[in-house]
């Protein structure tokens, strides 16, 4: 059975490069999972560009509608996974009903769970900020938080980054 680990934190704090250090001592064969998709926003374009250029060459999944499913067909198999990140595969999932967005990544991650390599999963934390005042901010906020508490109680180790530095939460 595969470690489970999850970063948090706001933006820019370090998460993914926090990551991609972890993912290193994990061989050769790491495959990093992207869940933002290139768009027609020029400037979201070159953060996914910069972000790439800043990581190790590893084989990338660029947002599969299924994490499991795509990885389980990957050859050679992974020696281990960088997926980053939950709030942006959310993003992806907001046209369905709460309960199926939660059924679904609590699927991904017994799948998780279950594989054989070592995974970590960076989130982000969204909810330290005042209320929002649009519903649809509302709930990606709620989301965000019900996903990241669901990810933190599965992992065997979850972690807060602020400002570079790693606190260990459990």
């Amino acid at each position: 059975m595969g470690r489970l680990l999850y970063v948090t934190g706001p933006a820019r704090s370090g998460k993914s490069r926090w990551a991609v250090h972890r993912a290193v001592e994990w061989g050769p064969e790491v495959v990093f999972v992207a869940t933002c998709r290139r768009g027609d926003d020029p400037e979201m374009n070159d953060r996914i560009r910069l972000h790439r250029e800043q990581r190790p060459p590893w084989r990338t999944l660029e947002a599969p509608s299924s994490v499991a499913a795509a990885l389980a067909e990957i050859q050679p198999a992974p020696s281990g996974v960088v997926l980053d990140c939950l709030t942006l595969w959310m993003s992806d999932r907001l046209d369905l009903a709460d309960d199926e967005v939660l059924a679904a990544w609590d699927r991904e991650l017994r799948a998780l769970r279950a594989a054989s390599w070592p995974t970590v999963v960076v989130g982000n934390e969204v909810g330290w900020a005042p209320v929002p005042d649009s519903p649809l901010l509302r709930r990606f906020r709620d989301l965000a938080g019900w996903l990241g508490q669901r990810t933190a109680a599965a992992a065997d180790e979850a972690w807060l980054l602020v400002a570079g530095c790693p606190l260990r939460l459990r």
